[in-house]
């Protein structure tokens, strides 16, 4: 052990997103590579569940009926994906929206997250459900779906789907919602660090590491 080396400092770090949402995909990414520049940083990831669509019926709409309702048409759509998978390429990320066939509600995706989190996987459960939703199309609503992406971060897929049958934390999800809203955040993601600093939008690596390194400063 180097014991001239700088001793990491834990950092709380609460990024409010949705699991649907592009830009929390790449925002995602983003703060890995900032925290990546950052190794005497240390983040204590929490993630706070925002709904884009709190009305979105529990299994979901057909992805048409969505961009119809969303953006008025699947072209407008389209022209905006487009710029947004150009992005994303510079992110490693291969947006492929045209596979997806339904849009989720995106409740149970928060609660797999929630209960990833409670083992140590949360980060992990985040990006194995933004590239299943947005690299595979598959419907991270559905429940048989989020009990594979459990096995595939190394969590018991059996126990995945038995917490997922009920209704544990769903309550939550909605609270946490709520309370974005109540903190004036209209749009994710948000990154808030140190419970005092906040930036929201998909920021450049170098926006989110002068961020972090505000959140290391003592209180006033």
């Amino acid at each position: 052990m180097n014991m001239l080396a700088p001793q990491a400092s834990r950092l709380p770090l609460d990024i409010v997103f949705d699991v649907i949402c592009p830009w929390c995909y790449i925002g995602k990414r983003r703060l890995e590579r900032a925290l990546a520049r950052r190794p005497e940083i240390a983040a204590d990831i929490t993630w706070r569940p925002f709904l884009l669509n709190p009305d979105m019926p529990p299994g979901g709409m057909p992805r048409h009926e969505y961009l119809v309702r969303k953006f008025g048409g699947e072209d407008r759509a389209r022209r905006l994906y487009a710029a947004i998978s150009e992005v994303g390429r510079a992110e490693g990320i291969a947006f492929a929206f045209d596979r997806i066939q339904r849009t989720p509600n995106s409740t149970d995706a928060h609660r797999f997250v929630r209960w990833a989190s409670r083992a140590g996987r949360g980060s992990e459960a985040v990006e194995v459900l933004s590239a299943a939703y947005f690299e595979r199309g598959l419907d991270i609503g559905a429940r048989r779906v989020l009990q594979d992406l459990a096995a595939e971060i190394g969590l018991d897929p059996v126990q995945a789907y038995a917490w997922l049958a009920g209704d544990a934390d769903a309550d939550w999800v909605a609270t946490e919602n709520l309370r974005a809203h109540r903190l004036g955040i209209t749009g994710v993601p948000c990154f808030i660090v140190a419970g005092r600093h906040a930036i929201a939008g998909a920021q450049e690596p170098e926006v989110l590491e002068r961020l972090l390194e505000l959140g290391q400063q003592p209180a006033a």
